[in-house]
C-alpha cells in the first residue's frame, strides 16, 4: 500500500475541507437511476423548526440518524436521506414579530415595498402595543424572508456536523409543493368524510389567540386554591362543593356526583341554586365524578376543564360560556341570570381577566357568606399550550377536524395494529404510542387562527344577508391546488363577489403545523407529483425522531398513512432520548438551560461532538455539561489517535515480494478484529449504534496500546526476517483499513482524511467490512487468505504481559527503554504455550534479552532483572 501522509495530521480544518469535497463530488447524492426498491434505504428525516437556533439536542438526535444512514450506505444501499425545514407554526410567527417589531392585522391593506421598523431583534419589547400592525400579506413576506435566512444558518451547522443528507432533496413545509400536498390530502379527507367542521368547545391559547390540539398540551404545576361554596336547596340543607375556579360560577350548568355515591343519590334529579347568581341548576350523576375528591360533588361549568366538556356533551347540558377569545369575561351575562343580585355580581367581573375575576368573585362570596372558610392553597397540574405561557381556556369555536379514532373504534383498532407492525427501537416506546391512541378523547383539531401556514382550501357561500353558510363549504378542486382562499376566488365566483350578499367568503384559518409535518414522507418522496420516486422510497425504511413527539408527529403521520395508503408509513421507528442538564433536567428554551452547538463544535470539533452523541443508545437520556464535556473530550482524543496511529502504520514499508500474514500474534489480532466486525454489524442491525461504537473503540485502543506496540519493532526493523516483517505490516494495514470503515459512521471527518491518504474514493462509499481472515475484507486476496487461527487469545495474553512489564519498569523508576536481562512469566502450561508464540515481539518491545516461562496459577510477570543487576 502506498500512502501519501501529511507531515502533521490535524483535526483542524477537516470539516470545511471534506464538506466542500463531498458536496462537489456528490458523495451522498441519491441516484434513482441506480436504485431499485430492494436496494433503497429511505429515511423520513425530521424537519427542524426554522425559528431561532438549533440546540445541542438537535445535534444529539440527528447524529443518531446519520450514523444509521452512513452504515446502510456502506452496506451497498442507495440511501434516500432528504431533509426539510418546518417553516410554519407559532414559533415562526412569534420570532418574526419580535425580530421585526410587527404584528399581523388581516384587516389592513397590503403595503408594497414595506420596510419593517426593526431588524435583528432591535425591538426591545415583545408587547403587541409596541409592534407595528401590518397586512397579512406583508407579514407572510417577512416570515418568508426570515425563515430562509434561518434555514441557511441551520444548513451551515448541519454541514459542519457532517450530516450525510442529500442536499438536493430538501423541502420547505410552506413551499408551493408542500402546500399542494397538504391541501390535496385535506381535500381527499373531506371527500371521504374524514375531515369535518363543527362548532364545539375548543382548547384556546389566549396569548396566541388560536385553537390548540390535544397533542399540543403540556401539564404544568401551578399554585391554586380550593374554595368551598354553598349551593342552596329548596327546603333543605346547603350542598357544598370545592372548586379551584370560582370565577366560572356564572357559567355553572349543573352539579355532578358519582352514580354510586350514597351521599348524593337522593339529590339526583333535583335542582339547587347557585350562590351569588341565583340560577337553578340540576344535580346529575356521571361515572367520571370522583367521590374521594373534595366534597365528592362538583360543579359543571362551560368550560373549566376537559372533564367539563365530557360532562356537558354526555349529559346534554346547556352552554353558558363566559370566557372570550382574549381570556377575559365577556360583557353580556348568560340569559339565565335575572336577579338584581346576580346581574350586579356579573357586572363586577365583566371585562376582567380570569385572575381579576376570581379575586372579585371571592370577595363577593365572602360578603354574601356563601364561601365557607378561607381558600385552601394547593399545587395542581394546569393545561398549557406547549409553546404558551398562560393557562389554556376552553371557548366555543367553529373549527376543522380530522377523524383520528377517538370516536371510531375501527380506526383506533387499525392504528394500534399498525403500531404493532412497525419495529420500534427501543421496543418500549411502542407502549407510549399505544397509550396515546387508547387515550384519545377527541378528533384531531387541525385549524389554527394564525397567518403563516398552509391555508385551509375552503370557501363559504354567503346568503342574501351576507351571512356565511358554514354547512355548505366550497372545497377547492384538486386541479386548482395550491390555493389561498383569502386571495383566490372560490370556484364558480369571481373576486368581485367576495364578502358580498349572495357571494362568498374565504376561510382565513390555516392548518396546524402537524397537518403538514404529518406528510413528511409525501413531501420528500414526491407523492402525487413524482410517482416513480414515491414508488421507490415508500413505505420508508426508517422514521427517526425524538420521543417527545410520538403523540404529535409520529401519530399524525401514522394516521395520515392509515387514511390515505392503508399501510404503515415506515418499517422502523428509532426514538432518541432527551438531552438533560447536569441536574438531570430536560433542556428546553422555557427553562433557559439550552446549549447551542456552534461554540461546542468550534471548540472541540465535529467528530468529537458526534462521538458524544453516538455514545448514547436510542431512547436513553444523556446529560450534557458545557463546563465539563468529558465524553466530547474522549471523542476528540479518539479522532486524533486515528490520525496519528494511521500515520504511524503507513510509515512501515512492506518488503518486496509476495507475502502473507503468518505470524500467530498478527493472526490473533485479525481474528479479534473479525469478532468486532460481527459484533458491530449485529449492533447496527439492531439499531444499537452505541454498542457498535463501544466494541469498535475498545478494540481500536487495544490495537494501538497493545498490538501496535508489540509489533512495531518487527514492522520497522530493517534486520527483521522479511516474512515476519511483512506479516506485521500487512496485518497493521489491514486492521487500519477495517477500523477506519468501522469508525467512519461516527467520526466521518478523521476517517475520510486518513482514507484519502491511500484511496482515491470516499470511505463513505467504501464497502462495510465483512471479515479480514476470511479474505472478504481488505487484508488479503482470495489466493493468500489464511485460515482462522487457533490463537485468538494470544493478543490478549501478550497485551497483559506487556502491561505487567511496563508496570515493573515504572515501579523500579526505570525508563521503558531500560534493557532487561531476564524476565520471568508464570502461568498455566496451555497459556504459556500460546505466549511463547509472541516471545520474540515481547522481547523486542520490552528490550528483554531472555524471556523465561514457569508454571503458575495465573499469567503474571514474576521477576525482572535489569542488565545492571544480572
Amino acid at each position: 500500500m502506498t500512502a501519501i501522509v501529511p507531515d502533521k495530521p490535524a483535526l483542524e480544518g477537516l470539516e470545511g475541507k471534506w464538506d466542500s469535497l463531498w458536496s462537489e463530488r456528490g458523495t451522498y447524492r441519491f441516484d434513482r437511476a441506480l436504485a431499485s426498491r430492494e436496494n433503497i434505504y429511505s429515511i423520513d428525516t425530521p424537519p427542524p423548526t426554522a425559528s431561532g437556533s438549533l440546540h445541542i439536542g438537535h445535534v444529539f438526535s440527528y447524529t443518531h440518524t446519520d450514523v444509521i444512514a452512513r452504515f446502510e450506505r456502506m452496506r451497498g444501499k442507495s440511501v434516500f436521506y432528504p431533509i426539510g425545514w418546518d417553516d410554519n407554526g407559532l414559533p415562526t410567527e412569534r420570532r418574526v414579530q419580535n425580530y421585526y417589531g410587527v404584528r399581523c392585522d388581516p384587516t389592513l391593506p397590503y403595503e408594497p415595498g414595506f420596510v419593517p421598523p426593526y431588524e435583528g431583534g432591535d425591538n426591545k419589547s415583545g408587547k403587541a402595543a409596541d409592534q407595528k400592525p401590518i397586512s397579512r400579506r406583508n407579514f407572510i413576506e417577512l416570515c418568508e424572508v426570515l425563515t430562509v435566512e434561518d434555514e441557511k444558518q441551520f444548513e451551515a451547522l448541519w454541514h459542519r456536523l457532517g450530516l450525510s443528507v442529500d442536499w438536493s432533496q430538501t423541502y420547505r413545509t410552506i413551499a408551493d409543493s408542500s402546500m399542494r400536498a397538504s391541501q390535496l390530502a385535506f381535500v381527499r379527507n373531506v371527500e371521504r368524510g374524514e375531515a369535518y367542521q363543527a362548532q364545539a368547545p375548543t382548547l384556546w391559547d389566549v396569548t396566541f389567540r388560536t385553537a390548540v390540539a390535544q397533542a399540543e398540551l403540556e401539564d404544568k404545576d401551578q399554585p391554586g386554591a380550593y374554595h368551598r361554596l354553598a349551593f342552596h336547596r329548596h327546603g333543605g340543607d346547603d350542598i357544598f362543593i370545592e372548586t379551584t375556579r370560582p370565577e366560572l360560577l356564572a357559567a355553572c350548568v349543573a352539579l355532578v356526583a358519582h352514580p354510586d355515591d350514597e351521599r348524593y343519590k337522593p339529590l339526583f334529579g333535583t335542582t339547587v341554586t347557585t350562590p351569588l347568581f341565583g340560577v337553578e341548576v340540576p344535580v346529575v350523576a356521571h361515572h367520571l365524578a370522583q367521590a374521594d375528591k373534595g366534597s365528592g360533588i362538583a360543579m359543571i361549568c362551560t368550560f373549566g376543564d376537559l372533564t367539563d366538556v365530557i360532562w356537558w356533551r354526555d349529559l346534554s347540558l346547556p352552554n353558558r360560556a363566559i370566557i372570550g377569545f382574549d381570556g377575559r369575561i365577556i360583557s353580556e351575562a348568560p340569559d339565565v341570570i335575572t336577579t338584581e343580585t346576580g346581574i350586579n355580581a356579573y357586572s363586577a367581573i365583566a371585562g376582567k381577566t380570569v385572575f381579576s375575576a376570581k379575586q372579585a368573585i371571592v370577595d363577593l362570596l365572602r360578603d354574601s357568606g356563601e364561601m365557607v372558610g378561607e381558600p385552601k392553597p394547593i399545587i395542581h397540574p394546569v393545561k398549557f399550550f406547549e409553546k404558551g405561557d398562560k393557562p389554556l381556556e376552553i371557548v366555543s369555536t367553529r373549527q376543522w377536524y380530522i377523524r383520528n379514532g377517538a370516536r371510531d373504534e375501527e380506526l383506533r383498532a387499525r392504528l394500534l395494529e399498525m403500531g404493532r407492525e412497525v419495529k420500534w427501537h427501543p421496543e418500549f416506546m411502542r407502549v407510549r404510542y399505544e397509550n396515546w391512541v387508547g387515550g384519545l378523547t377527541g378528533d384531531w383539531l387541525i385549524s389554527r387562527q394564525r397567518f403563516f401556514g398552509v391555508p385551509i382550501p375552503v370557501w363559504y357561500p354567503l346568503d342574501g344577508d351576507g351571512n356565511p353558510v358554514f354547512d355548505q363549504p366550497i372545497v377547492a378542486t384538486e386541479a386548482s391546488l395550491p390555493v389561498d382562499p383569502s386571495t383566490d376566488a372560490a370556484p364558480g365566483y369571481d373576486e368581485s363577489r367576495r364578502n358580498t350578499p349572495g357571494g362568498f367568503v374565504g376561510e382565513l384559518d390555516v392548518m396546524d403545523t402537524w397537518a403538514t409535518s404529518s406528510l413528511t414522507p409525501q413531501l420528500a418522496g414526491g407523492w402525487e407529483s413524482d410517482p416513480e420516486l414515491w414508488n421507490l422510497v415508500a413505505p420508508y425504511d426508517l422514521r427517526p425522531q425524538g420521543q417527545d413527539i410520538i403523540r404529535t408527529w409520529l401519530f399524525s403521520t401514522m394516521l395520515r398513512s392509515a387514511l390515505e395508503d392503508h399501510r404503515t408509513p415506515w418499517k422502523h421507528a428509532a426514538l432518541s432520548g432527551f438531552i438533560v442538564d447536569p441536574d438531570r433536567k430536560k433542556m428546553s428554551k422555557s427553562k433557559g438551560n439550552v446549549v447551542t452547538p456552534a461554540d461546542v463544535l468550534e471548540t472541540h470539533g465535529s467528530d468529537a461532538v458526534r462521538y458524544w452523541a453516538a455514545s448514547s443508545r436510542l431512547g436513553t437520556d444523556a446529560a450534557f455539561d458545557p463546563q465539563n464535556p468529558t465524553q466530547i473530550k474522549i471523542g476528540r482524543r479518539l479522532a486524533i489517535k486515528v490520525l496519528n496511529a494511521a500515520k504511524f502504520v503507513y510509515s512501515f514499508e512492506l518488503p518486496e515480494g509476495s507475502h502473507a500474514v503468518t505470524n500467530p500474534l498478527d493472526l490473533s489480532m485479525l481474528t479479534g478484529l473479525d469478532a468486532v466486525i460481527i459484533a458491530a454489524t449485529a449492533a447496527f442491525e439492531n439499531f444499537d449504534h452505541a454498542k457498535a461504537l463501544e466494541v469498535t473503540e475498545t478494540f481500536f485502543w487495544t490495537f494501538c496500546d497493545d498490538y501496535l506496540e508489540l509489533v512495531k519493532e518487527r514492522a520497522y526493523s530493517a534486520e527483521a526476517d522479511p516474512a515476519e516483517k511483512a506479516s506485521a505490516v500487512l496485518a497493521l494495514q489491514a486492521a487500519v483499513d477495517v477500523l477506519l470503515r468501522l469508525l467512519a459512521p461516527f467520526i466521518p471527518f478523521a476517517t475520510e482524511e486518513v482514507w484519502s491518504w491511500s484511496h482515491d474514493t470516499s470511505i463513505h462509499r467504501a464497502p462495510w467490512p465483512t471479515g479480514v481472515t476470511s479474505g472478504d475484507g481488505a487484508a488479503f486476496s482470495a489466493d493468500d487468505a489464511p485460515s482462522i487461527p487457533a490463537h485468538g487469545a494470544l493478543l490478549g495474553l501478550a497485551g497483559q504481559v506487556l502491561v505487567a512489564i511496563r508496570r515493573a519498569k515504572t515501579d523500579a523508576k526505570a525508563s521503558q527503554k531500560t534493557p532487561v536481562a531476564t524476565a520471568t512469566i508464570a502461568g498455566p502450561s496451555e497459556l504459556l504455550g500460546e505466549l511463547r508464540l509472541a516471545s520474540d515481539d515481547l522481547k523486542q518491545v520490552g528490550r528483554i534479552a531472555e524471556l523465561r516461562f514457569v508454571a503458575g496459577d495465573a499469567v503474571a510477570v514474576t521477576e525482572i532483572l535489569f542488565e545492571t543487576e544480572a
